[in-house]
């Protein structure tokens, strides 16, 4: 077996301000902060509760790497004894970030940025006219972000909402530069939120794939919707109406076997991921993959 995943040893001296430094200390869920030497800011996150955010985080960003996606490095992490894992800013210097939420707002006819919950305006149309009136070239974008979806559906990441997708700016002199931005914020994925007692349950009762359906995402296939799509489901939807832009993300998909898959969560280290939870993740990804590669 190949060597856990390495552990980041974030120093107090580290935080980019004494404000952050305290909130850090206290109730704060995350906190920036910059390694001496280094000039690039990286994002400490806690994990809620007693979730699996920080593993299900690190996972997620080696599966985005076997598939080629593009995508934010996330490292597992300690500060002041507390778990976490820590985000590598891709935004650095004369870089700035657009959320989604900010370029629909700009866009689509009475978008709400503030609503987070329940925006079913956020749909795969509206992100793909979003998309078209920045990029001039908008098939590329397109195809990225169909990977992210793709991402999305093999994690059984719940959670892509307006703001955690977005557009990169590069503005010299009178110069525009924009691209879409890496995927990032996977926490929400590979069953984190359960308890094991859940999760030995699911498995016995070979109810993983109804767990997975069951999972409601934060892109709705039309605005009608109460609620989105399930990972899986949205990708079925898309392939079927825009199997030009699904199709290649799909066949990354061959790129992930079933031992590069257990590798990927056995390098999780022992203390922080139960055997239970690596057998729920291997399951549920097994699971959403063999439903994907049923639309090939």
């Amino acid at each position: 077996m190949s060597e856990f995943y390495p552990i980041i040893e974030v120093r107090e001296d580290w935080l980019l301000n004494p404000e952050e430094r305290q909130e850090a200390m206290g109730s704060k869920d995350k906190f920036w902060y910059r390694p001496e030497g280094d000039s690039t800011r990286w994002l400490f996150k806690y994990p809620r509760g007693n979730s699996g955010e920080h593993w299900s985080e690190k996972i997620a960003e080696s599966v985005a790497r076997l598939l080629d996606v593009p995508h934010a490095r996330v490292e597992l992490a300690v500060f002041d004894e507390s778990r976490g894992s820590v985000t590598e800013s891709f935004v650095d210097g004369e870089l700035e970030l657009f959320h989604g939420n900010q370029v629909l707002s700009g866009i689509v006819q009475d978008y709400d940025p503030e609503k987070r919950f329940r925006q079913s305006d956020h749909t795969l149309d509206n992100i793909w006219l979003g998309l078209e009136h920045i990029f001039d070239r908008s098939e590329e974008a397109k195809l990225q972000f169909a990977e992210y979806v793709v991402l999305d559906g093999v994690i059984g990441n719940t959670d892509r909402h307006h703001e955690n997708w977005g557009v990169v700016w590069k503005c010299t002199g009178e110069e525009q530069i924009a691209f879409l931005a890496p995927s990032f914020d996977h926490a929400s994925s590979l069953g984190r939120e359960l308890e094991d007692e859940r999760r030995a349950t699911l498995l016995a009762e070979n109810r993983v794939g109804r767990y997975s359906e069951r999972g409601r995402g934060g892109i709705y296939w039309s605005q009608t919707e109460r609620r989105g799509q399930s990972p899986v489901a949205l990708v079925a939807s898309a392939s079927e109406r825009y199997p030009d832009l699904f199709g290649p993300a799909l066949a990354k998909l061959d790129n992930l076997s079933d031992s590069s898959l257990r590798e990927i969560v056995e390098r999780t280290p022992e203390s922080w991921m139960t055997a239970t939870a690596r057998e729920f993740a291997v399951a549920l990804v097994r699971y959403n993959l063999g439903k994907m590669r049923e639309i090939l």
